[in-house]
């Protein structure tokens, strides 16, 4: 008993001596005790970049010189018409491809891609290293192409484009709603989903094609009487979804999604402090942040280099930024940016690094 007594006594003069000290850390002047907060990070502070693993069950070529890939997995994330996921490739280059199957099919993705030889190697590598019974990761999907409540749509889709749109098609006419679709390529047989969206239109002759190999360029002048309440999207190449954007009357502005970074003026040499460590480098005329960064921190997150995907996003502490991403919301661009592309208006930026 008297040895029972002391461990009680102890344990008592213990738990009072905590308390005791809790309240002297509550009451000093400098409670709570400031913490540096962790840096903003595409990786850790978004949960579409999340990795997963994902396997390639069904490959086929829904055109000449396309590639449709059907990924399946488990627990995948819920998506809406316009999303698109980041597919990372055996190589490690990563590259984003739009949603194109059922989005209550939830095992699975589909994406598709054109075959391009002269690009950047993505689709190659699509072509010869992603066969059924491989897997590969995925980071996603988002979408900041979403198909808003409208009147009625009108949807211009140019060749690989068209990916986007399908499954935007589809719900505008399951839902009833007032759709038309002007779909372009250099010929009915590299046109992927045409029949599909043919039979979708075929009702009202909502649907015009335009193979270019023998109707020519097509013809925008129906947009300029587009009634307001009308929603218009596009997805191409640049020259169409320009033309697009030009043959809208003023004020009027479509919805657009591109694939590829749109074309950037210059931007003079500047400075970029990194607060964290007190270096400073210089970024050349030319040059990306990232690149000058790497030199001084070569583990800095990065991965598409086009400013979509996230990955090396920076907050920014002081500074004015010249944004040519295509990813940040208008509240992430008042305290941070992508170092991939983005650039300094003035002399000189300090990031939380």
């Amino acid at each position: 008993m008297p040895r029972l007594r002391t461990v009680l006594f102890a344990a008592g003069a213990a738990v009072l001596v905590k308390r005791a000290v809790a309240r002297r850390v509550r009451q000093a002047p400098l409670w709570p005790m400031p913490t540096l907060e962790e840096p903003v990070s595409g990786r850790g502070r978004r949960s579409s970049t999340t990795p997963r693993r994902v396997l390639v069950t069904e490959r086929t070529a829904p055109a000449e010189g396309v590639v449709q890939l059907r990924l399946e997995g488990t627990g995948l994330p819920s998506w809406s018409p316009g999303a698109h996921l980041d597919l990372v490739l055996p190589s490690g280059l990563v590259r984003q491809y739009s949603l194109c199957g059922d989005p209550d099919d939830t095992d699975t993705y589909t994406i598709a891609t054109r075959v391009l030889e002269d690009g950047r190697g993505g689709s190659l590598e699509v072509r010869e290293q992603l066969h059924e019974g491989t897997e590969v990761e995925i980071r996603g999907p988002r979408n900041r192409f979403p198909l808003v409540d409208a009147a009625a749509y009108v949807f211009v889709a140019g060749g690989i484009g068209v990916t986007p749109v399908l499954p935007m098609v589809r719900a505008a006419h399951a839902a009833g709603a007032d759709w038309r679709l002007l779909y372009c390529g250099r010929g009915r047989a590299t046109m992927p989903f045409l029949d599909e969206l043919e039979k979708l239109g075929a009702d009202g002759g909502r649907v015009t094609v335009v193979a270019e190999d023998t109707d020519g360029l097509p013809d925008l002048g129906f947009l300029a009487d587009v009634p307001e309440g009308t929603e218009v999207y596009c997805c191409g190449p640049d020259g169409l979804m320009d033309a697009v954007a030009a043959a809208l009357p003023d004020g009027r502005a479509p919805r657009l999604e591109r694939f590829t970074a749109a074309a950037q003026g210059g931007g003079g040499a500047f400075e970029v402090e990194l607060r964290r460590s007190g270096a400073v480098v210089r970024v050349a005329e030319g040059q990306s942040v990232l690149a000058a960064v790497r030199a001084e921190v070569p583990h800095v997150s990065y991965s598409c280099e086009q400013g979509f995907c996230g990955t090396c996003q920076q907050r920014v502490l002081e500074g004015e930024i010249d944004h040519r991403d295509e990813l940040l919301t208008d509240d992430e661009r008042h305290d941070s940016m992508l170092i991939c592309v983005s650039r300094c208006r003035g002399e000189r930026l300090v990031l939380d690094l």
